[in-house]
């Protein structure tokens, strides 16, 4: 082992300029933990002459990030491009193929392409780190993978993306609808032009197929995951929760069952009690339930700058202490193959919001369907003034026919369940608008 670490850093943008501040910042602490100089060498950005935070002076630029992953000139290559294909793909695979370790905050890359990326570390010896790729500065990835080894992981849940967060936060503390609180979160920087890939819950989907890897030591397989983003919560369904106790967040959930791992991402209601409800704004949290140490929650930033460079430069530091695990636990040709248990199978509590006309019989007809179904009901609320959707609604309210909001809490049953029993009230016409369905996860 040399004296020095050559780093190789592709992507200069707010991330990769965090890194290179902070790897000189700490350059001497560094030192002192790993026993190595820590030094960047060389840098990969399209354009060299563009102004960015952070003193690259000595730093050879690579216009091809390719062709800095295959430089005799560095060590160690970060990849902080982002993308799953591409030259991010590329990059990371020549790196490893020249006996390079890499680290990566890339979880789109790591979803698509883990697999086979580790298997290539661990046929030329090197590391594949990536803690940075799942919620930012929080240690998962390294809690998961050796802090809790001597445990059995029942449950790994989270807030996985904080602009979703953000939104459901501002929507319940200042009375914004969802649209608003939008709009907002792409002004501050929190939200892209395009929003789909955050607020429809596929980022959260990518972290928590790596999460599920690492918990129960299979296969990555985001393709079975069950997703629904969080565009048709609405201020109803943040005032009902607030009043029934709970708080709405988005989360990301695996969990061991009898038919094999559950995966799925969606709004769920979770009591305000619990330490998860009270994270707020931009942060994340990961919960996870073993048997050893039963319930952990960890809270921090889950993105920006700095957070994101803490993790990478975590990855850097093992690496320089010669610190080499297996990217994902166990060799890859030790992870099982997933299997998936049916989300419709899911037992849980549910939040069902129906606009029902104001008639006699009608709640009836909705109680008699949910009853055949076995389905106990904890609660009822009803408000009046619920909004009506096209059409028929449209011409009931022209009838004079008032329009009733019902919001139902059941007792733990089945989705299969809940779904056979709202198909049949669309069926019956009571009802003309879709109901809200909302997860309650247990505690």
């Amino acid at each position: 082992m040399s004296d020095s670490l050559r780093v190789g850093v592709a992507g200069v943008g707010t991330v990769g300029a965090a890194v290179t501040r902070l790897l000189a910042r700490q350059a001497d602490a560094l030192a002192s933990r790993t026993g190595r100089k820590i030094v960047v060498t060389a840098v990969s950005a399209r354009d060299p002459g563009k102004e960015r935070d952070a003193d690259l002076k000595g730093c050879e630029f690579f216009a091809d990030p390719v062709a800095l992953a295959a430089s005799p000139k560095i060590d160690l290559f970060v990849e902080l491009i982002g993308g799953a294909e591409g030259p991010a793909r590329t990059s990371v695979e020549t790196a490893l193929a020249h006996g390079k370790s890499v680290v990566t905050a890339n979880k789109a890359l790591l979803a698509a392409h883990g697999l086979e990326l580790a298997a290539l570390a661990e046929e030329k010896h090197v590391a594949l780190a990536f803690e940075a790729s799942v919620a930012g500065g929080i240690p998962i990835v390294k809690t998961l993978r050796e802090g809790l080894a001597g445990n059995s992981i029942e449950r790994v849940y989270g807030i996985l993306n904080g602009t979703c967060n953000y939104i459901l936060s501002r929507m319940e503390r200042e009375q914004l609808s969802f649209e608003q609180c939008l709009a907002e979160a792409q002004k501050l920087g929190y939200a892209e032009a395009d929003p789909t890939f955050n607020i429809g819950g596929f980022d959260t989907a990518h972290k928590l197929s790596i999460l599920t890897s690492l918990a129960f030591g299979v296969r990555i397989a985001p393709e079975a995951i069950e997703i629904e983003g969080i565009e048709r919560v609405s201020l109803a369904d943040i005032a009902a929760a607030g009043e029934l106790g709970f708080r709405i967040k988005l989360l990301g959930v695996a969990q061991r069952t009898a038919e094999g791992v559950e995966q799925r991402v969606h709004p769920t209601m979770v009591r305000k009690t619990t330490p998860i409800a009270e994270v707020m704004g931009v942060l994340n949290a990961v919960t996870i339930d073993a048997d050893a140490v039963h319930e952990l929650t960890l809270v921090g930033p889950g993105a920006g700058g700095e957070a994101t460079a803490s993790a990478v430069v975590a990855d850097i530091a093992d690496i320089a202490k010669g610190v080499r695990s297996a990217p994902f636990g166990v060799p890859t040709a030790a992870l099982g193959e997933l299997r998936r248990a049916p989300t419709r199978h899911h037992e849980g509590g549910y939040y069902i919001r129906l606009s029902v006309p104001d008639v006699p019989g009608a709640f009836a007809g909705i109680a008699t369907r949910m009853a055949e179904r076995g389905i106990s009901l904890e609660s009822i609320m009803q408000h009046g003034g619920a909004r009506r959707g096209a059409d028929r609604a449209a011409q009931r309210q022209a009838a004079g026919e008032a329009l009733r909001s019902v919001i139902l809490i059941t007792h733990a049953t089945s989705e299969y369940l809940v779904r056979e029993a709202l198909d049949a009230i669309y069926a019956d016409g009571v009802i003309d608008a879709p109901a809200q369905v909302i997860r309650i996860e247990r505690e």
